[in-house]
């Protein structure tokens, strides 16, 4: 499973989806959007708007700290201790 979260360094909910992904133990990939024009314009190509943070898990893209819809996405690909 390939997680991309695109965040700024000021962005309360980034901060917060971080820990809360730490909690689950997830693995991602963190993209700071002020720093990398390409991968800014990636993110609004994705979502279709500047806000933060965009999850792009698989493809699949969130946007803002959508605990159920995380919780959706990634109760149906991973379940801790079981393999696909």
């Amino acid at each position: 499973m390939e997680i991309k979260l695109y965040t700024t360094p000021t962005c309360t909910w980034c901060k917060q989806l971080k820990e809360w992904l730490k909690k689950k133990k997830v693995s991602y990939q963190e993209i700071d959007v002020v720093e990398n024009d390409r991968e800014r314009e990636e993110m609004v190509e994705k979502s279709g708007q500047m806000a933060v943070p965009v999850v792009d898990i698989d493809g699949t893209i969130i946007v803002g700290f959508d605990e159920k819809k995380l919780e959706e996405k990634l109760g149906k690909d991973e379940k801790p201790g079981k393999k696909k």
